[in-house]
């Protein structure tokens, strides 16, 4: 292993430890977290009744219903998708902070 090669992995590895060693705590929950956690895996009860209402739909015979009707049902359907997305907090978006950023073209410049 040449010298280029050793300073360029000792410096990703020293700036990988500096840059992950503050998120080592932020994983410990305290008793108050915990608590929270615990009411917000319960469904509240507009989920219940959309997910009734999804079964009911699942279960429903789509074969008899005319064009309109399946429209509307999956209208309703897209509704309640999006319903559930919002009050779960889920998102189909991806944050990457700055710091990530500056870690990923670093090692793109020195690994070539």
């Amino acid at each position: 292993m040449n010298l280029k090669k050793f300073l360029q992995v000792t410096f990703i590895v020293c700036s990988l430890a500096v840059l992950a060693a503050p998120n080592v705590n932020a994983s410990v929950p305290n008793a108050n977290t915990s608590n929270s956690i615990t009411n917000e895996e319960e469904p509240s009860e507009r989920a219940k009744a959309l997910l009734i209402r999804l079964f009911e739909i699942k279960n429903m015979d789509k074969t008899t219903l005319t064009s309109s009707d399946k429209k509307a049902l999956r209208k309703e359907l897209r509704s309640m998708k999006k319903e559930m997305n919002a009050s779960s907090g889920l998102d189909s978006k991806v944050y990457i902070s700055v710091g990530a950023i500056i870690i990923i073209i670093l090692l793109i410049i020195l690994l070539r």
